[in-house]
């Protein structure tokens, strides 16, 4: 049997080889078209990218003829005329030599992008002497063309491919283009289709002489699909005027579905000038921007403590966990007593129970309810952690999955976080109760800030959030269709939700409402520090606030944060307001708190942190807005300041709300 296995296996590979040689030399020619490379030229035909639509239709993104210069560096002749090709083209002939180089550590047979994304008027100059100029040829491509001033975020830009992506992913070439940041780079795959190619025969003088084999190879362009985002259009674009003149950041959700309505960072900048040939430019200013940062999406990216809109998930524990009812009561002095001699303040007074101590934002109250929380067990690293999980069931603490590329785990603190801040012990809940205002060593993005109200709408429940509502012919992601259950019971929910509407009735929130709709708010307040010269210094507080409207069957969840804002109810909290009846009446009643947010400039509190930012967007609404009349124009602020270091702290526990 061995003698006659080892000639078998060898007879049976060898016939496999021979038959795969006849198929590959003789039946199958495609490696014969590789072969003849020096004698076919490969064209691409690049399809048109999918559009982009709001959840209501309207077209955000469509596309626009661009074309680019390409070169194959061998066949450029030496008598070529540099002078007037670079007067041409409107380029030094130092940039000329500089691509011609580029090209060259490219590939010398192989074309690559000279010069990219000519207008009309500039390729018309070019086609009517592209004859002169062999070596030379253009290439037809589709750019964006943004049908509207904002939503930069969200759309992310186009850009050409690196090397080190053209290594990675054989589908593209040098100065193919592809999406980076926001939905563009996240359905890359779906807006970009699929793009065709023809094969040239040329001569032995370099001369095409059609199409190579009777264009057996060549393929058709399939155009990329359209989308439609869960993004309402006119509340995004309200949104980001509100904000101007600030920093900070706006998420609404729509409880029942998870789907994204608003997602606002400022400062921001006009989509429309990351196309064409000043893109390089104009990126530039905005990257090397380090003071505002108009590239960082504050809504996705930014970790701040949450402050006392925490309080809700506190209350909920303390419930959950059995440790506190509907009617226990702890007496308020203006805050409360703790660990050894220690105080937290508090604008409240008397006895509080969950009700008001939602709607008065009583430190105390929540204060002493987290205590209980942690001393319902005998060890605090347990206690800990049963919280944290309690909390995590929020979405918090962890990428929350959505569909942007981009985003921040925040902070929500375990036992290891404290066997590790205090390696000797001793810590208790006393230790660690500013935990128990939204302080300490948590923090959230505003995002996560948004999903947790949506998940308190929902009454324990929510889906991931997303901005994904339509893709022709397919289906969305089914983790977005998934529902989360948190570890709180739904009957712990109502009593929270009822003090949450008296934040607008009877609480911090009762300048802020709005006649004939039921808000369910929490105003929070973070304080932060910089390094000015070397020397810490108190800057004005973060304004926080998060809301959900109606109270039944809620339609918008919304968390705002404002850099340097101060207290919650000043500008975050009438911004939610504002956002809320915007999405539910689509117009303004409270013209009132309108006029104030717009003409609040927070301007003069960044100049201390560096100067304001370069962004070409950040300081002007659209000259069609109607809001334009509404707005006082700032004083030009500071562009010089000291040299400051910003860094993390944690947040005073004596603050009040």
């Amino acid at each position: 049997m061995r003698k006659v296995l080892l000639p078998t296996i060898i007879i049976i590979a060898a016939s496999l080889l021979v038959i795969r040689i006849f198929y590959l030399q003789v039946i199958d020619d495609s490696f014969k078209l590789k072969s003849e490379n020096n004698a076919i030229k490969k064209v691409y035909d690049y399809p048109e990218r999918g559009y982009i639509y709001d959840r209501n239709g309207k077209l955000l993104v469509a596309n626009q003829a661009s074309y680019d210069i390409m070169v194959i560096p061998r066949e450029i002749k030496k008598d070529l005329n540099i002078a007037e090709f670079c007067a041409l083209l409107n380029i030094t002939q130092e940039e000329y030599h500089k691509r011609i180089e580029k090209a060259k550590v490219y590939s010398p047979r192989l074309p690559s992008v000279f010069l990219s994304q000519l207008n009309k008027n500039e390729f018309a100059a070019f086609q009517e002497k592209i004859r002169k100029y062999e070596g030379f040829y253009f290439q037809k491509r589709s750019l964006r063309d943004y049908e509207v001033d904002y939503g930069a975020n969200i759309f992310g830009f186009i850009t050409q491919v690196n090397e080190k992506l053209i290594a990675k992913n054989p589908y593209y070439n040098s100065g193919d283009l592809i999406g980076k940041q926001g939905v563009e780079q996240s359905y890359e795959e779906t807006l970009r289709g699929i793009k065709g190619v023809k094969y040239i025969q040329k001569d032995k003088y370099n001369r095409e002489i059609g199409p190579y084999k009777e264009g057996k190879y060549d393929t058709i362009a399939v155009a990329g699909e359209d989308i439609n985002l869960t993004i309402d259009a006119e509340l995004q674009k309200y949104g980001e005027e509100l904000m101007i003149n600030k920093r900070g950041g706006i998420v609404a959700i729509e409880p029942k579905s998870g789907e994204i309505l608003a997602l606002v960072t400022a400062p921001s900048y006009d989509p429309g000038i990351l196309v064409g040939r000043q893109r390089s430019k104009n990126y530039t200013l905005l990257y090397y921007d380090s003071i505002a940062k108009p590239l960082y999406d504050r809504g996705l990216l930014a970790e701040y403590p949450p402050g006392s809109p925490f309080k809700i998930l506190t209350g909920l524990i303390a419930l959950q966990e059995g440790v506190v009812n509907e009617q226990t009561t702890f007496m308020c002095h203006h805050g409360f007593s703790y660990g050894g001699g220690r105080f937290m303040k508090c604008h409240g007074f008397g006895p509080h129970q969950l009700h008001n101590g939602i709607y008065n934002s009583c430190n105390t109250y929540f204060g002493q309810a987290y205590m209980l929380t942690i001393n319902k067990y005998k060890d605090p690293g347990k206690a800990v952690d049963v919280w944290s999980d309690h909390v995590k069931s929020f979405g918090l603490g962890q990428f929350m999955g959505y569909d942007l590329p981009i985003g921040k785990r925040g902070n929500i603190p375990t036992s290891k976080t404290y066997k590790r801040i205090y390696p000797n012990g001793g810590w208790r809940s006393s230790t660690i109760v500013s935990n128990a205002i939204g302080q300490g060593e948590v923090l959230m993005t505003p995002i996560q800030l948004a999903n947790m109200m949506a998940t308190v709408a929902n009454q324990g429940y929510y889906y991931t959030p997303h901005i994904i509502k339509k893709i022709e012919g397919e289906k969305i992601d089914e983790k977005f269709t998934t529902k989360h259950v948190t570890s709180i019971d739904q009957k712990y929910f109502p009593p929270v939700i009822s003090g949450l509407f008296d934040v607008y009735n009877k609480g911090t929130a009762y300048a802020l409402r709005v006649e004939g709709i039921d808000i369910c708010g929490k105003t929070g307040t973070a304080e932060n520090y910089a390094k000015i010269n070397g020397k810490r210094e108190k800057l004005k507080d973060h304004s926080i606030f998060v809301a959900f409207a109606p109270k039944d069957n809620p339609k918008i969840a919304i968390a705002v944060m404002i850099e340097n804002g101060g207290f919650g109810a000043t500008v975050a909290g009438p911004i939610a307001s504002l956002m809320i009846e915007k999405y539910l009446r689509k117009k303004i009643t409270r013209t009132d708190l309108e006029v104030r947010v717009l003409n609040k400039s927070l301007l003069s509190e960044y100049a201390k942190l560096g100067g304001i930012s370069a962004a070409l967007k950040i300081e002007s609404v659209p000259k069609d807005s109607a809001l334009q009349a509404k707005i006082v124009k700032p004083k030009a602020p500071i562009t010089t300041a000291p040299k400051t270091e910003v860094k993390k702290t944690a947040v005073d526990t004596t603050k009040k709300n």
